[in-house]
């Protein structure tokens, strides 16, 4: 096994411990991770863009839990301020290096915000994330279509979203 599964292979596993007693949750990030992998694979995004994508994928909804213990509610917003802090502490436990760390942590942060994408590893991150949340909150056909033109730019993302919600090509 190689340096990048071993990571990520801690990571997983202490993601499921952290949510334990929460199967939707964990059930979330591993759908977000399948489809994350997915795109970036398909996008031919080298070995640490890999990497980075796929631990951000893990981690994207950390932030749920410390927002519902400290404001019982768990936004976008909340997401994105308690998340980075608790990625960077599982991170550093899994021995991911500080470089990583801080893109990974970064990610986290921004996910829910879908203005300023800054790399191909947040773009993949947000479209994997659309794509299960299109499904988990029966989002209705318009919203889809809505959602896929103004936010998906990747082609294999974008193609995903097509067949599975069989939805529009792009205009």
């Amino acid at each position: 096994m190689n340096a990048h599964s071993r990571l990520l292979d801690c990571l997983y596993k202490n993601m499921i411990l952290y949510f334990s007693g929460d199967p939707q949750r964990i059930q979330h990030f591993i759908k977000v991770h399948s489809f994350a992998k997915l795109i970036a694979q398909k996008e031919n995004l080298a070995d640490e863009q890999l990497l980075i994508v796929e631990a951000a994928a893990f981690v994207h909804d950390i932030g749920i839990k410390p927002a519902e213990q400290k404001h019982g509610e768990c936004n976008g917003k909340l997401q994105e301020q308690y998340g980075p802090p608790e990625a960077e502490n599982m991170l550093k436990t899994c021995g991911f290096s500080e470089t990583q760390i801080e893109r990974i942590s970064y990610l986290v942060g921004h996910h829910h915000t879908y203005t300023d994408i800054d790399g191909i590893d947040y773009q993949i991150l947000i479209e994997s994330d659309f794509l299960v949340n299109f499904y988990e909150d029966s989002c209705n056909k318009d919203a889809i279509q809505h959602t896929y033109q103004k936010i998906f730019k990747t082609e294999t993302g974008k193609d995903i979203c097509r067949t599975m919600f069989a939805i529009k090509q792009d205009n």
